[in-house]
């Protein structure tokens, strides 16, 4: 067995996670290290979706060069180096070798050899094992890769291809697997999750994945992330809402509101089919919805801002990600003429976070006095005095953390009760448990 040191840096979305799972699975024989200055081989999974991402990730290259010790590796994979790949391997000596979104499961390889490769298609996962990460109770599931939508300001169908759903085989067998090693809670994601096996023929795919993964013993909770309005139906919709094992948990990037920018962006439904979609999605059983904004689209005027404000005012999401607009070669709105300026961006930005902030208070107010199954996660972010746990509604890590400060029984990490919120503290909510769920 190797006694070589392995660090390894995921950044990005959680596709890119678990493809850096895939690669700690494939790099088992390595140890873990938190020092990037005792690694034999490095590994940075990058992200190119938006010029922030792009400068994190050039950051943490040439900080993990600075602290490497003399003939370590430094590998730069994902995103961001398939988008880049000439540049990149021009310009970016620091780096050992270099790969993009389509050999995960070759990584051991190209240590092995010391090569850079970027095979032609995106990797989509099998049967390969995983090592996953930051809990032992929650795992991600990717449906697919790529995107046939045409969004204005996405350049990720440039470098990540079309559509390439999973077998729904392959997804139960590896649900089935996660079952057996403990895993109980799990999120279902793709980048258009609601076109899941539209490329094989199926309509509605979703309502299949739905039907198999309730069959499977073992799976206490699910969620899907990233649905798309025009691709969403609502028979889907009604699918998740009458199951057992998916919650009402609707995670729908809108993106705009107002009808001139919706067709700007061309995100192919119009104002009134998403407003449809989310009236349903609000009015199932303890629902809860997050989405997605982006500020400073090329063309977005007064009136359109004042509409989208007016919007989330009326439709209270329980949770909103605010993007700036981000030019990116490779999209339809990098040419556009009509830019936006950048104080203006701001302090849209500005006005939009304050309401969110509001907004988000008065869906936690509304959880006190409850009593809500929460998943115990470890020590909490406010020090050792308390648990931090979440909603098993919530999403891991973006929908919040809740603060247990007392229990009425014994307790394990990644377990799940029933708790009682008690309180408002700030942004979090504290919580005490009673029993086991």
């Amino acid at each position: 067995m190797s006694s070589k040191n392995l660090h390894l840096v995921s950044l990005g979305c959680t596709k890119n996670l678990i493809d850096s799972e895939v690669m700690l699975g494939r790099l088992k024989d390595y140890k873990i290290t938190d020092d990037p200055s005792n690694a034999d081989v490095i590994i940075v999974n990058t992200c190119g979706f938006i010029d922030a991402a792009k400068e994190e990730s050039i950051q943490t290259i040439m900080d993990l060069h600075s602290q490497r010790k003399e003939d370590s590796l430094l590998v730069m994979s994902g995103c961001l180096s398939e988008r880049y790949k000439k540049e990149l391997m021009s310009e970016l000596k620091e780096v050992d070798i270099f790969t993009g979104v389509g050999d995960y499961d070759k990584i051991d390889e190209l240590i092995l050899e010391k090569k850079s490769r970027f095979s032609p298609k995106t990797y989509l996962i099998g049967s390969e094992d995983r090592v996953i990460t930051g809990s032992n109770a929650h795992a991600y599931i990717k449906l697919s890769e790529g995107c046939n939508q045409q969004c204005s300001f996405c350049a990720i169908p440039h470098f990540k291809g079309k559509l390439q759903s999973r077998e729904l085989k392959s997804v139960a067998q590896e649900v089935k697997s996660l079952v057996k090693q403990g895993f109980y809670d799990f999120s279902f994601i793709s980048q258009d999750s609601s076109s899941y096996l539209r490329d094989q023929g199926v309509s509605d795919g979703l309502g299949y994945l739905i039907d198999e993964i309730e069959k499977i013993d073992g799976v206490f909770s699910a969620r899907i992330l990233y649905l798309y309005p025009s691709t969403l139906s609502l028979e889907v919709l009604g699918k998740i809402s009458k199951s057992d094992i998916f919650h009402n948990y609707f995670d729908m990037p809108i993106q705009h509101i107002s009808e001139h920018m919706l067709k700007l962006m061309r995100r192919g439904a119009g104002q009134q089919t998403i407003k449809s979609q989310l009236n349903f999605m609000r009015s199932a059983k303890d629902s809860f919805l997050r989405t997605s904004i982006i500020v400073g689209h090329p063309g977005e005027s007064d009136e359109d801002f004042k509409e989208l404000v007016s919007f989330l005012k009326e439709f209270r999401f329980d949770r909103v990600n605010i993007f700036e607009y981000s030019d990116e070669e490779q999209t339809k709105a990098f040419s556009m003429s009509e830019k936006v300026s950048k104080d203006i961006v701001n302090k849209r930005v500005k006005i939009l976070e304050d309401l969110v902030k509001k907004n988000q208070k008065i869906s936690l107010k509304e959880m006190i006095g409850k009593e809500r199954d929460i998943v115990l996660v470890g020590q909490s972010s406010e020090g050792e005095f308390f648990y931090g746990a979440r909603d098993l509604v919530w999403a891991p890590e973006i929908d919040g953390e809740i603060l247990v400060n007392e229990s009425e029984c014994d307790v394990d990490i990644g377990g799940c009760y029933k708790a009682k919120i008690t309180e408002l503290a700030g942004d979090k909510l504290l919580a005490t448990i009673i029993r086991p769920s």
